[in-house]
């Protein structure tokens, strides 16, 4: 398998879950800072331009990062990163939907690329800080809905937790916002864990 990933960005989490099942990969850099995803050479790989994209070993490329979190937990069944009842992987989809379809793109995306947001540069800061109070009220919504226990499922630990922590990770690191107490406790749980160290330290980021 090889991810084509850009450092920091949230194919960070794909990373973490490949971390996890330890099972070898390769790694495509796709500087998103250079606007290497749109060069022709990975629009070639993946003509959506983004990452994270996986390409498997027969070949075939998965896109979209609750896709490739899915097949990757499904496909490795042995290292338990989705639940195998439906109620419970239900859930576990849930999760990935509302992290990658709600509080990435309206929470993060405005204000680390405001400009997609308006055309009118003064309307910058205002694009910027709606995005934070976005990213709040959507990390509020997550404290409140939190059942027991460190992990986002009450099952355990899952791929949701690796799509979690990209967020929580831009929130304390890149925003300078303050995480609520079970995010907060999540966060740490995560930068604990072994998997996560050495994707943070393979991507060069700190920890």
């Amino acid at each position: 398998m090889k991810l084509f990933y850009s450092p920091g960005a949230c194919s960070v989490g794909i990373h973490v879950i490949l971390e996890e099942l330890g099972k070898p990969y390769e790694l495509g850099l796709v500087a998103l800072k250079d606007g290497a995803q749109h060069k022709p050479d990975y629009v070639a790989v993946n003509p959506k331009s983004k990452v994270p994209a996986l390409l498997r070993d027969d070949g075939s490329l998965l896109t979209e990062f609750p896709v490739i979190a899915m097949w990757l937990g499904r496909a490795n069944p042995e290292a338990g990163l989705v639940p195998k009842d439906l109620e419970g992987e239900t859930r576990c989809a849930e999760m990935l939907d509302y992290v990658c379809g709600t509080v990435h793109p309206q929470g993060f995306t405005r204000q680390f690329r405001a400009a997609n947001f308006t055309p009118r540069e003064e309307d910058l800061p205002k694009v910027v800080e709606q995005g934070k109070t976005l990213a709040k009220k959507y990390f509020d919504v997550l404290q409140a809905t939190w059942t027991d226990g460190t992990w986002v499922l009450p099952s355990g630990y899952s791929v949701a937790d690796a799509a979690l922590f990209f967020v929580e990770y831009w929130a304390t690191r890149r925003s300078g916002m303050t995480l609520p107490p079970h995010l907060d406790a999540h966060l740490k749980a995560m930068l604990a864990r072994p998997a996560v160290q050495r994707t943070l330290a393979q991507e060069g980021l700190a920890a």
